[in-house]
């Protein structure tokens, strides 16, 4: 050590107990500028360079570096930290001044993965020397290794502190899909997705950004295993503790469109309360393939509340129940019986679809299309487009359907038939099917009767076939008409029998009248005649 007892321009003068003051060169205590950085008085640390009676050459620089060497030294057995200053960028990491140059890998520079390095620059920091080589001129510094040691103590620290159910503060780590890691200090907790908010986030990114400082709640944390389990959301009241008290089924509200799918679209009513509009409760007459062609999301819509059930925490919405329902309309508009004209919308295996209103469509069943035609099907009478009439048959408002009917624009043939003809009545027709337990006679276009095996002859017979083929012509004498379940008993037997005992009487009856005339002829005989 020496003191400084002149400051001259080239040299500086130290007394170090020598019988002569030592030389220092002024070069070595300047600084950047050149100005001299010590004052008289100061001590020092130097080496002796060389020495006589007269001269004594000292060195501030050697000094220090010899002095730096031995910190490092002592930093490298003692695990201790040096101090240094980030300096520039060099192959592979960073020149560090620690008093001399140390070199600093880029893999040791922080605990975390690096982006930005030169933000390190410039920076004077602590270190932990991992090895050095004084001939070399070589030492090797960490400081990821100083921070692994902060951070255990701080993790022991954090771990001993907290709980399940305690509030902390943390610095958002890192963002995923899933969720957001928390430094809450040496420790890393995972705050969930689902537990950010009670409302919908689509990607944590959205909300939040790294260096974020947040206060959440700690939900889970397992000691052994060091996994901590994080909240924000639960910072707050659930939404649907108290929903009933805030929405009542009937009312009207407002809310914002946030997922479309096949069968509806979800609505948020406010943050985490969201209800389901069906795709069955967004028109009244439309008939969408997706709800896409109407809604999108962040649409603000006006609906009305359908149900809510606190316990699913599900809330069912309706769409078109905020506006006036057509089908009430309708059936206001045509009574049963009235007759309306559309044109044919669509064709189908069991039926035809007319439109009337702009939006409603009728259908006309299959089976009343014609009183006396079996159809097949309607697109053998009926094509899109044509024009037709029919009559009303029943508006079902609440599973809104149209019924309409062609037919019913006719008198039905059966109750005709009842006012025509009576039981006991002869009538004749053309056999359309001929079965083992009968034969079909068409009496009149559409209307048929059913001759029953045991009414087709007197004699036995084991089949109708033996006697009838489809198209002859029979007569046959009505049994029963039921004309509300359009049925038509026939006997060819009975006609058969009232034949016979017609011809009979007709044979008696002529006979009475030959035996009549003679015995008339006989008394007006005279017997002079004779």
């Amino acid at each position: 050590m020496g003191k400084i007892v002149q400051i001259r321009s080239d040299i500086v003068m130290v007394d170090v107990g020598y019988k002569t003051e030592g030389k220092v060169s002024a070069s070595e205590l300047q600084d950047d500028d050149g100005n001299i950085t010590v004052s008289l008085g100061d001590e020092i640390e130097v080496v002796v360079e060389r020495k006589n009676e007269e001269n004594l050459i000292l060195s501030r620089n050697k000094a220090v570096k010899v002095k730096v060497w031995n910190d490092v030294k002592t930093a490298c057995d003692t695990n201790c930290t040096i101090q240094g200053n980030i300096i520039e960028r060099v192959k592979g990491g960073f020149s560090v001044d620690i008093g001399i140059p140390a070199f600093l890998p880029g893999s040791q520079v922080d605990i975390h993965p690096v982006k930005d390095y030169d933000q390190y620059l410039g920076q004077k920091l602590d270190f932990q020397v991992l090895k050095y080589d004084k001939k070399r001129n070589n030492v090797v510094l960490s400081r990821k290794t100083v921070l692994d040691y902060e951070r255990q103590e701080e993790k022991e620290k954090t771990l001993s502190s907290i709980e399940e159910g305690s509030i902390v503060e943390g610095i958002v780590k890192n963002i995923t899909d899933y969720g957001l890691f928390i430094d809450l200090g040496g420790i890393d907790g995972l705050l969930h997705v689902t537990d950010i908010s009670w409302g919908r986030i689509k990607h944590p990114s959205e909300s939040f950004s790294r260096g974020d400082n947040l206060t959440v709640k700690i939900l889970a944390f397992d000691r052994e295993k060091e996994r901590v389990s994080l909240g924000l959301k639960q910072l707050t009241d659930n939404p649907w503790d108290n929903i009933v008290g805030r929405y009542s089924v009937g009312t009207t509200v407002e809310g914002k469109v946030v997922n479309i799918m096949d069968y509806g679209a979800f609505i948020e009513l406010e943050p985490g309360v969201e209800g389901l509009v069906h795709i069955s409760e967004m028109f009244w007459t439309k008939k969408m393939k997706h709800p896409s062609k109407i809604l999108s999301i962040g649409d603000m819509i006006t609906i009305k509340i359908l149900d809510i059930n606190p316990e699913t925490k599900r809330i069912s919405l309706g769409l078109k129940q905020t506006t006036q329902n057509p089908w009430v309309s309708l059936k206001e508009k045509y009574p049963a019986g009235s007759i309306v004209k559309g044109s044919v919308r669509n064709i189908t295996d069991f039926g035809i679809f007319v439109g009337i209103e702009d939006e409603i469509d009728g259908l006309i069943h299959v089976s009343d299309i014609s009183w006396r035609k079996r159809v097949k099907h309607p697109a053998e009478l009926y094509k899109k487009g044509d024009e037709i009439e029919a009559v009303v048959l029943n508006v079902d408002v609440e599973n809104e359907k149209f019924s309409l009917g062609i037919k019913q624009l006719e008198k039905d043939p059966w109750e005709e038939l009842s006012v025509k003809y009576n039981v006991g009545s002869t009538i004749s027709g053309r056999v359309t099917n001929v079965t083992d337990f009968g034969v079909f006679v068409e009496v009149e276009e559409g209307i048929e009767g059913l001759v029953h095996v045991s009414e087709l002859s007197r004699d036995r017979i084991n089949s109708a076939k033996e006697l009838y083929a489809i198209d002859d012509t029979v007569t046959a004498v009505i049994k029963n008409i039921d004309s509300k379940n359009r049925k038509l008993g026939l006997s060819i037997k009975d006609y058969e029998t009232s034949s016979e005992k017609s011809s009979l009487n007709h044979y008696i009856g002529n006979n009475e009248k030959v035996s009549s005339n003679l015995g008339k002829a006989l008394a007006d005989l005279k017997l002079d005649d004779l």
